[in-house]
């Protein structure tokens, strides 16, 4: 899975890290045991500071996308289980993605069509900024 950031986002690198590796793992392109690279490789791959890197990694790995091992680095780790936890985050995260759709006056259906051809894109294993 190839990696890539915009620096001139306004989304912070170590965020479009991050997202970019969860798609990964939600589409299969990152399979379950796999490593990712070293917080030094990928961070010389993409030319920015190991600490951005790290910053991402540790995120994925709070939030149980990846394991941590002293040795072999950061591994996809098993899908989690859902639960009321997740469940009240992500109605967190949709309902602020609502209220922008809102604002830019889309209504219901133009939301759900979008959210529908997100996640169809994930299951095919699209990239996560087609």
């Amino acid at each position: 899975m190839l990696l890539y950031v915009d620096t001139l986002s306004t989304v912070a690198l170590y965020e479009q890290i991050r997202n970019q590796i969860v798609i990964g793992i939600a589409s299969g392109n990152l399979a379950v045991g796999e490593s990712l690279p070293s917080v030094r490789r990928l961070a010389a791959d993409l030319s920015i500071n190991l600490h951005t890197v790290n910053k991402a990694y540790q995120m994925l790995a709070d939030e149980g996308y990846v394991l941590m091992d002293r040795r072999k680095g950061a591994i996809i780790a098993s899908n989690q289980q859902r639960n009321d936890q997740f469940d009240a985050f992500l109605h967190q995260k949709l309902s602020l993605i609502a209220a922008e759709g809102i604002c830019h006056d889309m209504d219901e259906h133009a939301f759900l069509t979008m959210c529908k051809k997100g996640y169809d894109a994930v299951m095919k294993g699209n990239d996560a900024y087609e």
